[in-house]
């Protein structure tokens, strides 16, 4: 019944959900249960109570068995219905939908954005080549030219920390950024891939005036250099991308075999490099930053949420490029993911573009740029390796031969940019220049509205309106200290190994997402949630599916988040503790890209009527959209699923209430989802398995008609 309302999702057990068929439970039964569940009988709990008694408590609902062992032989003979009204059908008249303002970013966007936004509608920009590859070539460079005077007597060797150049060798640098702006580079990277604290701590330069010092002077450099040659040829502009590698950390991947859910670095620490990265870089002049070679989502998003607390920082927005790195023709990153799940996983940041770069050469990199082309709203560009390392681990491919492998991307409409890495130099971007000079550049496009969330795969959720029930999301339960008694004492005798069996049991069993929560009183929460998420994302066929990180304790959904690459769920914020946190909370939860639950709960308590979960969840949805800028795809309501069946005459209504609070939640919070814990709502058949795995089936069927 809550299908039939239009019910989204809910937290279930995933085999039942998919076994108990609403047509196929036993007839007796099923009339027994919506007599409760519709409240269509003053005596329904009373009747239900004597019927269940005459079952076998461990037979199915779709294999019904009484005590004695047999199987009813029911034949439907009509009943006359006390209350002729059917409380759940749709009302005649509904207001109108509310009208809600359109969110306005506070913060202004730097001119760059219309330059940029000019150019790549108009034709392919062009991007440098390798730095790497570029310095190599100037053989004589010595461990004295990487020391200079900064680092004269520095205690380690220093050959090979390539971003030091920008100090003590500018005269190199700045001819590389001029070869490449003379092959025709639209953009220009700052020699800055390993300027964080980090990466620098390899070479003892982990000091914040060491890093401070290369991305100021790798940015002021670069500047110098386009400013140089934009006075050439003014009528085109050339731009300074502050190029901000992925670390030398991983935060999806233990570093140790032994122990998968180790991390030798984290969330946080990744955030505060990051920013320390960009404050130098923009210090120096960048026109915007380029985050690249992401080969682990969980960093790239440790990139824009930092980002985007620096932007907040200085009070202006400049255009962010974000590209990531296929590893291999498996078309995943280094840390599993897809590339449309990683673009789920960071579209939320909003970048100008979005690309791929590194690993591959142009041939094996065209399927998964025409995907990302295909599923992402922004720019897209790509900057593939000269082909294949040979033996000696070097490039041969020479520029035109690289530029006719890239051929397809601007041929196909593929690309708004191009340009150059591993084992690429100024010729190379000449060729790529020349060669994109013939082709108009992709265009933008929009992408079906839908709630996209991510694990190593994407989700991107479609309900079907005329059948909900079909596209319902299983949320599988068993990951939740609270709906598994099993899971919880592995969790308690730190038994991890049994809790990711318990996990990837549920995938197997149908599960879309898995719901984990870890809020118990023997339970170090944060410890345990940060542990077992990192050992499930080791786990692949587990962790294909999104996460939802279900807790009370908003520091624990945290914790949660900053473990989990693919874009989650969050379960859940409320109004409960008043606006102001609740937007502070939605705000946090929206840095980290994650969908939200919403519970239907604000100052005065939980909502049990119909008006109540209405006015709540409008009012939360008015404060997301309008205040917080929220997608309204990413916006789960949950209008409490609350227990019938009690005996107590006020709960008799709770399930129509429900459903009927599903359909115009639905209707007036346009985009939103509807989900719940379905097993709430037979709570008082506990022990009786036929009998409460009846009404699940029966209530998810109208609740999904009327939305959920």
């Amino acid at each position: 019944h809550a299908c039939e309302a239009g019910m989204d999702m809910g937290i279930v057990n995933a085999a039942h959900c998919i076994e108990d068929k609403y047509e196929n439970i036993d007839k007796e039964l099923l009339k027994y249960v919506e007599d409760v569940l519709l409240n269509r009988r003053a005596d329904s709990t009373e009747r239900m109570l004597e019927f269940a008694a005459t079952l076998d408590p461990k037979s199915k609902p779709c294999a019904l068995k009484r005590l004695n062992g047999e199987v009813p032989k029911f034949e439907a003979t009509p009943r006359q219905n006390p209350i002729k009204e059917n409380l759940i059908a749709p009302p005649k008249k509904v207001s109108a939908v509310p009208k809600y303002m359109d969110w306005t970013d506070h913060l202004p966007m730097s001119d760059t954005y219309d330059i940029l936004e000019k150019i790549m509608k108009e034709r392919i920009i062009v991007i440098d080549g390798a730095m790497g590859t570029s310095i190599q070539k100037y053989k004589s460079l010595k461990e004295e030219d990487f020391r200079g005077e900064q680092w004269k007597n520095h205690t380690h060797d220093l050959k090979g920390n390539n971003d030091l150049l920008v100090v003590t060798r500018p005269d190199v640098i700045g001819e590389i950024h001029g070869g490449m702006l003379e092959g025709g580079a639209d953009i220009i990277e700052t020699n800055t891939f390993n300027g964080t604290t980090i990466s620098q701590a390899d070479y003892e330069l982990q000091d914040l005036k060491h890093v401070n010092l290369i991305n100021t002077e790798g940015a002021k450099l670069a500047k110098r250099v386009c400013a140089e040659w934009t006075a050439k040829t003014p009528d085109k502009p050339r731009f300074v991308a502050g190029a901000i590698g992925p670390t030398n950390r991983t935060l999806s991947v233990s570093p140790s075999v032994e122990n998968p859910a180790y991390r030798n670095c984290t969330y946080d620490e990744v955030v505060q490099a990051y920013i320390e990265q960009a404050e130098g870089l923009y210090a120096g002049g960048v026109d915007l930053f380029l985050v690249e070679t992401i080969f682990d989502s969980l960093n790239a998003k440790a990139a824009m949420y930092a980002l985007d607390l620096f932007f907040e920082k200085v009070g202006k927005r400049i255009p962010v490029f974000i590209s990531g790195t296929i590893v291999d023709n498996s078309g995943r990153t280094l840390s599993g993911q897809t590339n449309e799940a990683f673009w789920n996983s960071i579209k939320h940041a909003k970048p100008i573009a979005i690309g791929l770069n590194c690993a591959l050469g142009a041939k094996d990199m065209i399927p998964y740029i025409e995907n990302l082309s295909k599923c992402s709203d922004c720019f897209v560009f790509c900057y593939p390796n000269a082909g294949l390392p040979n033996a000696m681990g070097g490039y041969d491919q020479k520029g035109g031969e690289m530029a006719e492998e890239c051929r397809p991307f601007a041929a196909r409409g593929l690309i708004n940019g191009i340009g150059g890495c591993c084992g690429t130099t100024n010729e190379h971007i000449k060729c790529l220049h020349d060669m994109v000079s013939e082709y108009k550049p992709r265009k933008k496009h929009d992408v079906e509205p839908l709630m996209r969330i991510s694990g190593l795969e994407p989700l991107n959720y479609k309900p079907d309106e005329k059948n909900m029930r079909s596209t319902f999301l299983n949320v599988g339960e068993r990951c939740n200290v609270a709906g598994s008694s099993i899971y919880k004492k592995a969790i308690v005798d730190g038994n991890y190994d049994k809790a990711l069996q318990i996990a990837l049991k549920q995938v197997e069993q149908g599960a879309h997402v898995i719901d984990i929560n870890m809020d118990d009183g023997l339970i170090d929460a944060v410890s345990a949630m940060t542990k077992f998420v990192n050992l499930l994302v080791a786990e692949p066929e587990a962790s294909r599916v999104p996460f939802m990180i279900d807790s009370s304790k908003f520091h624990v959904v945290e914790a949660g988040l900053k473990c989990s690459q693919g874009k989650c769920i969050v379960n859940s914020i409320s109004l409960k503790e008043g606006e102001e946190e609740f937007i502070r909370r939605a705000k946090i939860v929206k840095r980290h890209g994650a969908a939200v639950v919403v519970m239907a709960f604000d100052e005065t308590g939980q909502a049990a009527t119909c008006d109540d979960k209405v006015s709540m969840c409008q009012r939360a949805y008015k404060v997301l959209v309008e205040k917080v800028g929220f997608d309204p795809q990413d916006i789960v309501f949950d209008p409490n699923i609350l227990t019938v069946g009690t005996g107590m005459v006020e709960h008799n209504n709770y399930a129509v209430d429900f459903i009927n609070a599903t359909r115009e939640i639905k209707r007036v919070c346009p985009g939103c989802k509807i989900s719940g814990g379905v097993s709430n709502i037979a709570f008082s058949f506990r022990g009786n398995e036929p009998v409460r795995r009846a009404f699940h089936s029966a209530f998810l069927y109208h609740a999904c008609e009327a939305g959920m």
